[in-house]
């Protein structure tokens, strides 16, 4: 009887550690905020795909800019007309060795077409996360703080 109480102990423990671990990943929904009102503006879904990268795509809008497109107008590449909603802005990334933190990857903007390298980085347990875009170096970017949706 013992025995079954302390592995049953071991095994929840081991689930916990589990549960916390994969809090310290991009992998989720996120929502980022609006700078100008301070509230989310969208949901965004980190997921990885086949090659092992990371992938996010715009799940829904949030905040609708009145007069704006609701295409990708300004993007460059195969992104370029195509509706924002369901639109893939985050391509490649990967976890650093040793690190919570994945890099390598690009970041699109679809207000304004800009793509940036990006840098994810878990804080706050997992409920947060700091994604900074840059172009050349991280030292030359812009941090957001993004906060991931209990789903």
């Amino acid at each position: 009887m013992k025995k079954s109480v302390v592995s049953a102990v071991v095994l929840s423990g081991l689930l916990i550690c589990a549960q916390a671990q994969a809090q310290l990943s991009p992998l989720g929904v996120w929502t980022p905020m609006d700078e100008a009102s301070g509230k989310p503006s969208a949901e965004i879904v980190i997921s990885m795909n086949a090659a092992g990268t990371l992938s996010g795509v715009i799940q829904k809008t949030l905040i609708v800019t009145p007069g704006a497109s609701a295409n990708c107008d300004k993007c460059t590449d195969d992104r370029k007309g195509k509706p924002t909603q369901g639109m893939e802005i985050i391509r490649g990334g990967k976890k650093l060795d040793g690190k919570d933190v994945w890099e390598g990857g690009k970041i699109l903007d679809p207000n304004d077409g800009k793509e940036f390298s990006v840098r994810f980085t878990p804080i706050d347990g997992g409920k947060k996360m700091e994604v900074r875009g840059y172009i050349g170096s991280p030292m030359l970017g812009k941090t957001q703080t993004w906060v991931r949706v209990d789903k």
